[in-house]
């Protein structure tokens, strides 16, 4: 395959499409006055995903009454979060991010038992979004058939390929990742990228933040952490969809470009408001549709979650960030340019696209 021909496989496409029995169960729901209760719980407020979300079930033509909840980024809130579903009852929960999710659900191999003092929500359909690796997080057992209350839709792009677009943008030897030893989803990535560096003769520097003594991470060092991936030679600094990691983009970013240290951001956010050079992501507000279709098929077609396969989008998006190629005196390829949406974030001068 040309690298022209791998470009263009890995674009965006459109949005989901309401299919037709659902179009038509949606509006009968609508004509007999059925209202549906979504409970909304977020990590760090509201995102595009949300907003996808909620959209494809209006343009579906659902009549929706949402309550909203957001963690604050703190998941020991989860738990006063699923007494409250518990009363409230709600015909779906949707839920952003790995941590949340796992607060939500459990893993789908320690559950619990019955009655009001479980720990989890069970008996509730839950759709999840912004899950980089839900099998390896142990929220689902398999992505086809996820079984018990829970679907979703994850938003990586597979590794692999990532990796792929960072060789056609800037050969490397060597790739330094930067991550929360204790996310499942993070490490379950960094095996990936493992078996890929190891395939492709690349030498991975890893490097992991500091755990505070009750096992959450720590900000501590984050700058000198970034400086020793560099110092080890790594040519490349690959942001993983690390929760703690998007937290601190505002270290990461300027600290690597001040070490002329380029960044790959696996996240739309870590390009988009992160300042990373470059990303091939799933765009946020697909993936909130992508989630929203899948709780549409619940709400007005009846399904089971447990039935309904957890998906990734197809296609996917190329960002390019001039501000920081400029920074860096690294422009994209010439052909890269043809497919690659080009913003410009963070200090410095942009550069007309």
């Amino acid at each position: 395959m040309t690298r022209r021909s791998f470009l263009r496989q890995c674009l965006q496409g459109a949005g989901m499409p309401l299919l037709a029995p659902l179009a038509a169960r949606a509006a009968q729901a609508a004509a007999d006055g059925r209202e549906f209760h979504v409970l909304m719980i977020t990590f760090r407020g509201e995102t595009d995903v949300d907003r996808g979300f909620r959209a494809y079930l209006a343009d579906a033509g659902l009549r929706v009454r949402y309550t909203l909840r957001d963690l604050g980024q703190d998941a020991t809130r989860m738990p006063a979060i699923v007494q409250e579903a518990r009363r409230l009852a709600p015909d779906l929960i949707y839920v952003w991010g790995t941590p949340a999710t796992l607060g939500l659900v459990g893993p789908w191999d320690g559950r619990d038992g019955a009655g009001a003092q479980q720990r989890y929500i069970h008996d509730i359909p839950v759709v999840f979004a912004l899950v980089a690796a839900p099998v390896q997080s142990r929220i689902v057992q398999q992505l086809d058939a996820p079984g018990h209350n829970v679907t979703g839709a994850v938003h990586v792009v597979p590794p692999e390929v990532q990796l792929r677009v960072m060789q056609h943008y800037l050969p490397y030897r060597k790739l330094g990742v930067l991550y929360n030893s204790q996310e499942p989803n993070s490490r379950a990535i960094v095996e990936q990228t493992r078996r890929y560096c190891a395939g492709a003769g690349v030498q991975l520097v890893e490097r992991t933040f500091a755990v505070g003594a009750g096992g959450q991470p720590l900000a501590d060092g984050v700058e000198d952490l970034i400086a020793d991936i560099h110092r080890a030679g790594a040519q490349w600094l690959y942001l993983l969809p690390d929760t703690f990691l998007g937290t601190l983009y505002d270290r990461v970013s300027p600290t690597a470009l001040g070490l002329k240290l380029p960044t790959f951001g696996a996240a739309e956010l870590a390009v988009r408001s992160g300042g990373a050079l470059l990303g091939l992501v799933s765009r946020y507000w697909s993936v909130g549709q992508l989630a929203g279709a899948k709780a549409t098929e619940i709400l007005v077609g009846g399904k089971a979650p447990g039935s309904i396969p957890v998906e990734t989008l197809k296609r996917f998006s190329l960002l390019v960030n001039m501000r920081a190629a400029h920074r860096l005196s690294l422009y994209p390829p010439i052909d890269m340019l043809n497919y690659a949406e080009v913003i410009a974030v963070g200090d410095g001068p942009a550069i007309a696209s």
